[in-house]
């Protein structure tokens, strides 16, 4: 396309009337750090993967505006991961519902999660750089549910 490129994934925004809970979700469970923002003239976090502020989160309880009760037209959001035996074993830790599956043809493990707010994440795992028991792979596409 002649030096054109859309790029990579930035960030994901959240609308929340949890947001205490969501920060919770993705430092505990996903590991992302809260870090600096931006003075705003409204509430909310950046949530921090490998220095980058990936997940941002607005906090919408002093608004009017209502929560929305999944990710709406956004089916899922998803990252690209290491760590595929490690995450499973901290998911579990923490009581998280969670699904593992190999894509078709075996190249990637996923995971899927999803926040106190609904939005479903993706973690996918090159197979090849991960470690332990591959998970079994679906026929079936969770992009379609």
């Amino acid at each position: 396309m002649g030096g054109i490129s859309v790029g990579v994934l930035d960030h994901f925004n959240i609308r929340t009337r949890n947001l205490a809970e969501t920060v919770s979700f993705y430092e505990d469970v996903l590991g992302l750090e809260k870090g600096a923002r931006p003075n705003f003239a409204f509430p909310g976090a950046w949530m921090y993967s490998e220095g980058k502020p990936v997940v941002h989160l607005v906090d919408i309880s002093p608004t009017s505006e209502p929560q929305k009760p999944d990710s709406g037209v956004v089916h899922h959001v998803a990252f690209v991961s290491r760590g595929f035996d490690g995450m499973k074993q901290r998911l579990t830790s923490k009581g998280m519902k969670f699904d593992s599956r190999q894509v078709p043809g075996g190249d990637l493990w996923q995971i899927f999660v999803h926040d106190p707010n609904g939005v479903m994440i993706e973690l996918n795992y090159e197979a090849a750089k991960e470690q332990g028991a591959a998970p079994a792979e679906m026929a079936d596409d969770i992009g379609r549910q």
